[in-house]
């Protein structure tokens, strides 16, 4: 027996449980959340550039205007955002709602190319682009220590074994290695000996 043929036989009944379903219709609707501002996260690249010893005029100029310009013709861009400090360069490209964050990221990465020879030639490495959560915060934390080897060999353990495994991980957007120790050189040069004729010590 179909329910058509119970409606039309008892239509007292298919009318009872027309108004059942009404009801609980109307209670599920008050219990309904709504969100006056919903979760969207926009697709988002970031083009990182360092240019160390450089100040944060020749960071915007000879670094930070040069891409934007070529990132300007990307389409699908919802804003650009650019910050020059000393010695780095980041630019933040936000895309509209529907635009897809692979094809956006190797349209990026293509202007980038494109504009690297516009770039100083003795810059620290090319620009990095990287996919961006506008949400995105540090999920794990993990601290690398050794009894055996000292900072310098901690560090370069995390960078070239730790850093590279984890990145191959899907889902992985970014690993940032915190309190990381590099070998400098810092080289203190007397003018008097440097003017002098014949051979100079320093």
């Amino acid at each position: 027996m179909s329910l058509s043929s119970v409606s039309i036989k008892r239509p007292v009944l298919a009318t009872v449980m027309s108004i059942v379903i009404v009801v609980f219709g109307i209670i599920g609707y008050t219990f309904l959340g709504i969100r006056d501002f919903p979760s969207i996260d926009p697709p988002i690249i970031s083009v990182s550039t360092s240019y160390s010893g450089a100040n944060a005029d020749v960071i915007e100029s000879q670094i930070t205007e040069p891409l934007e310009k070529a990132i300007n013709g990307v389409p699908g861009i919802r804003n650009i955002s650019s910050s020059s400090s000393v010695g780095s360069s980041n630019i933040t490209v936000e895309f509209d709602l529907d635009a897809d964050t692979e094809t956006a990221a190797n349209d990026v990465r293509d202007k980038v190319s494109q504009a690297q020879r516009q770039l100083p030639q003795d810059i620290n490495a090319p620009p990095v682009v990287s996919k961006a959560d506008a949400n995105a915060d540090n999920i794990i934390t993990v601290s690398v220590t050794s009894d055996k080897r000292n900072i310098m060999q901690v560090n370069d353990y995390a960078e070239n074994v730790l850093q590279e495994g984890l990145q191959t991980i899907p889902g992985v957007s970014a690993i940032n290695i915190q309190g990381q120790r590099q070998y400098a050189m810092r080289l203190w040069i007397d003018p008097a000996k440097l003017s002098a004729p014949g051979p100079c010590r320093y």
